[in-house]
């Protein structure tokens, strides 16, 4: 059974609109906050009876303070909604959504990922169309041209996730990826080049070779997250980044034809997987990488002995604060888009084009079901996007001719105890709740939604950072990759954005493979060098065996229809 909306709430909607209209007009007035757009009698506002909604978040929120923060009070204040949420820990957030399929016991609002096709398949999902067009201006005029983008599938056209993972009109200012070196090993060593994965080992021999301790502990010069689905992001994804590949999950998309293909099974992947075995074996990479814990993984990090990283940063962020609010900024991380040789560009930057495919739905558990939409709206505003992303006028920010400027002691707490900030602040706890604009999206006042611009970004930039940028002529770290423009957008988005039946044979194959590679490319990496090849391909005819060809051919049919369905053809 699909995803349904359900009949007991049909009067609901009618009753709702009635009093709306009966008790206010469209008039809309224009804040002093920097000439945000406020609905006179919006809506998304009109009722401010206390309610709280139950919510679950498939991904960890670690500074959550059950909006007892200053941004988390002002919502309430806004909405009369305080959310009663609970966040995935730790990678249980597949077991957890699934065993809500099987009880259907759902909380009121969910943030499933790829999971939610198991609630729909359950019926546990409700159809947002009719509650968006009633009740949702704001969340129309945040998707917009893109609202087309919105339904499940051509299958079943209806809407069930307001989609947040994504922003929309996203632009790149900064990079906080690839492969990372410490400031005060680029500066020991007096800025080096680093564009190949030679480059990069040879920064970490020279440095290690001539410090092999630090503050009495022995040097670690690379060290990667392995802990389960981290797996893909510091040791599998770097993988296609190096060869010349954006990322479409586990799989490399034709851009020509669509077909999907597993992207280990490309011939320049296997070797960088090798020179991952050869960092093993020669011992520069840290030998507990497949075994240690996240926590382990990060207590290192802090420990600012960890000359280099491969991973995103917000998977050590805490760490590198830590770092920061030690006294040892030399010691967090400069960002460099590494290849295995330079013919082969990182496509990091590749453009998806809006990505509508994870966010925020609401299930039939929902007893006011308006009441969510618009707390979903409320968010989606003008007015709230700037809370969301700026803070409170006065206490995170202040109106100077007209711009929004973070004070110099605010910009220092967020940049230097960031985890304790935006616990007390609430400031980047809200934003992918709901739909909202990308980063250089500018508000009617001309100010942009977000704080992440090149002024504000260089602003927030360490002592050190500013100088390993400057040594390398760049303003942020996104000026060292190529530019979006040189290349197309891709017509399906990312690979990894589709979602697909749970517990088809499609999804059971897939499955097998992840319990593959998961096992096999740790040995891979850890063999010795003569048997990595054996490891390696024994590992490539272990999934088609599993069925991979078939899978890869079923996956081709859904990048073909994402392209069908976002074309409008």
């Amino acid at each position: 059974m699909k995803g349904r909306t359900p009949k007991t709430f049909a009067m609901l909607l009618l009753v709702s609109a009635m009093l709306v209209t009966a008790c206010g007009n469209n008039n809309t007035t224009k804040s002093e906050d920097a000439g945000t757009t406020t609905p006179a009698a919006q809506e998304g506002q009109a009722d401010l009876s206390p309610i709280t909604l139950s919510f679950f978040g498939a991904d960890a929120s670690p500074n959550w303070n059950k909006m007892q923060d200053d941004v988390g009070k002002e919502i309430t204040a806004k909405t009369g909604v305080t959310l009663n949420a609970e966040f995935a820990v730790s990678g249980a957030g597949k077991d957890k959504i699934s065993l809500m399929a099987a009880s259907g016991d759902y909380p009121d609002m969910i943030f499933a990922k790829s999971d939610v096709a198991k609630l729909v398949d359950a019926g546990g999902m409700i159809d947002l169309t009719d509650l968006i067009e009633e009740h949702a201006p704001n969340l129309k005029k945040v998707y917009s041209e893109y609202m087309d983008r919105l339904p499940y599938s051509l299958e079943d056209k209806a809407i069930y996730v307001v989609p947040s993972n994504a922003a929309v009109d996203q632009q790149y200012f900064d990079s906080t990826g690839g492969f990372e070196i410490q400031h005060e090993v680029l500066k020991e060593l007096g800025y080096p080049e680093v564009k190949t994965l030679q480059d990069y080992e040879n920064v970490l021999q020279a440095y290690v070779d001539k410090y092999p301790t630090i503050d009495g502990q022995p040097t670690i010069p690379l060290t990667l997250d392995a802990d389960d689905w981290r797996i893909m992001i510091t040791v599998t994804n770097p993988a296609f980044y190096t060869t010349g590949a954006p990322d479409d999950g586990e799989y490399f998309i034709n851009p020509e034809t669509f077909e999907a293909q597993l992207h280990y099974k490309r011939p320049e992947e296997k070797e960088y997987f090798r020179w991952l075995n050869h960092m093993y074996n020669v011992g520069l990479l840290d030998k507990d990488s497949f075994v240690q814990k996240s926590d382990q993984y990060k207590s290192k990090i802090a420990s600012g002995r960890v000359l280099g990283l491969i991973d995103q940063e917000w998977g050590y962020s805490d760490a590198e604060n830590a770092l920061k609010s030690a006294g040892k900024p030399e010691r967090s991380y400069a960002h460099f888009p590494v290849t295995i040789s330079s013919e082969y560009k990182d496509h990091g930057f590749q453009s998806t084009g809006f990505m509508a495919g994870w966010g925020v739905g609401i299930t039939e558990n929902c007893e006011d079901p308006v009441r969510a939409i618009k707390f979903l709206d409320y968010l989606a505003s003008d007015e709230g996007q700037v809370l969301l992303n700026w803070g409170i006028e006065g206490k995170h920010y202040n109106v100077e001719d007209g711009k929004r400027v973070i004070p110099a002691d605010v910009l220092d707490q967020k940049s230097n105890d960031n985890a304790n900030f935006t616990k007390s602040s609430g400031i980047g706890l809200y934003s992918n709740i709901s739909g909202h604009y990308g980063d250089g999206v500018k508000d009617p006042s001309g100010n942009y939604y977000t704080t992440n611009f090149p002024e504000q970004l260089v602003a927030a930039y360490s002592e050190p950072e500013k100088e390993s940028l400057k040594a390398y002529n760049a303003t942020t770290w996104k000026d060292l990759w190529p530019a979006d423009d040189e290349f197309p957008v891709k017509p399906w988005g990312a690979a990894f954005d589709i979602t697909v039946e749970e517990g088809s044979d499609y999804a059971v194959k897939f499955q097998k493979t992840q319990d593959i590679i998961r096992k096999r490319i740790p040995e891979a990496v850890l063999a010795t060098p003569e048997k990595f090849d054996a490891v390696y391909d024994g590992m490539l005819a272990e999934l088609d065996k599993a069925g991979a060809v078939k899978m890869e051919q079923e996956y081709t049919e859904y990048i073909k229809k994402r392209v069908e369905l976002w074309s409008g053809k």
